[in-house]
């Protein structure tokens, strides 16, 4: 069946319509004219925090300009292409049409799904920490197979990211990991694989091969910046100093420099080892400690807005997402009903179909809401 160019273009030129009015791209030229005039200050370097905010805001909203406007120009470009194939009868120029109008739906769709993130904190950088849950070996195998998956989806893009902490397990696998993904946008799109994740497969650990269920929990926060106000008092911290140590116990520090900090009125235990120093470890978990507290008053002002207004409903992050490798292959997820076969992918980084499937679901249930 021949592509309905001129129905698909026009449905793209819609879409867009609606990614500017969300983008308001008059108010985006205005911000970034405010912020190249400030950039442009003499004493901008005077204050090098000050002037980090200022260029690292300037380079976001120019990349979101740039993203939109080059959008646009892809459509014209790729309208021009399809009415020279047609006006020629040429094959080769439809086929080149063809691959990309596939190219720039996706481009289109990954854009709207940027539009839906509007949430406070959705353009920070995300901390997100795995442990291993029930299912023994297994369990700690998963979490290990996890942590690998979300470093692959951030190579994939090119995104930086930076392991913390890592706690191994006796056998195989990891007790818990906490790892940084240091781009903007990062918390919002991650935020939709917070919950319980299921694996089902044939144990490599059991020697009479049976079928295990095994469980892993991901945690998902944004990144403090210094504009969050979240004092924590000293008196409300205990903070031990311990040595650092990889698998199997193998010490890989020979001083007292990796730091366990707990917040004692919550309980909040936030493990750093994997910085060269003492001081580092302990600014690094001040900071992990910082966000996970206010991401912690966040979910309490809400949980006390749904109780005001008489929503029972449970946690969307519980048991979000099942991974099966026997007797069939499928990852499913269980909010969206999104599922595919490529298990290895998936355990690769191929993760973006679940991400964009989890923000258009979890935007639908807050518009419910």
């Amino acid at each position: 069946m021949a592509t309905d160019f001129p129905a698909e273009i026009k449905a793209l030129r819609t879409t867009m319509d609606s990614v500017r009015d969300v983008t308001d791209l008059d108010s985006l030229r205005t911000q970034i004219a405010d912020l190249e005039q400030q950039s442009a200050a003499p004493g901008l370097w005077d204050d090098p925090e000050s002037a980090q905010q200022i260029t690292s805001q300037l380079s976001r909203a120019n990349a979101e300009l740039e993203r939109v406007e080059t959008m646009d120009s892809r459509i014209d470009d790729l309208e021009v292409l399809v009415e020279m194939g047609q006006e020629e009868n040429d094959a080769d120029t439809l086929a080149e049409a063809e691959k990309e109008l596939a190219a720039v739906q996706q481009a289109v769709g990954e854009l709207e799904v940027r539009t839906l993130l509007s949430g406070e904190y959705d353009q920070r950088e995300a901390v997100i920490t795995i442990r291993a849950g029930a299912g023994g070996v297994d369990a700690a195998d998963f979490a290990e197979m996890l942590l690998r998956m979300y470093l692959r989806w951030a190579e994939r893009h090119g995104y930086p990211t930076k392991v913390m902490d890592t706690s191994y397990a006796e056998e195989a696998g990891l007790k818990s990991a906490t790892f940084e993904v240091n781009v903007p946008y990062a918390y919002g799109n991650l935020s939709v694989e917070a919950g319980t994740h299921r694996l089902v497969r044939i144990s490599p650990f059991d020697n009479q091969g049976r079928r295990q269920t095994s469980f892993a929990a991901v945690e998902v926060i944004p990144l403090i910046e210094q504009t969050d106000s979240i004092e924590i008092p000293e008196n409300e911290l205990k903070i031990d100093v311990f040595r650092s140590s990889g698998p199997g116990g193998q010490s890989v520090n020979t001083t007292d420099s990796a730091v366990r900090m707990t917040h004692i009125p919550t309980g909040t235990v936030v493990s750093m080892q994997n910085e060269k120093s003492q001081i580092q470890n302990r600014a690094a978990a001040l900071r992990v400690m910082q966000s996970r507290l206010l991401l912690l008053k966040r979910e309490e002002e809400a949980k006390q807005r749904k109780e005001l207004a008489g929503d029972s409903t449970a946690s969307w992050g519980d048991q979000m997402r099942s991974y099966v490798l026997h007797p069939y292959q499928m990852v499913k997820d269980l909010r969206t009903e999104h599922e595919v076969g490529n298990t290895s992918g998936v355990f690769d980084g191929d993760i973006d179909a679940f991400i964009e499937a989890g923000i258009r679901w979890k935007r639908n249930q807050e518009r419910a809401a």
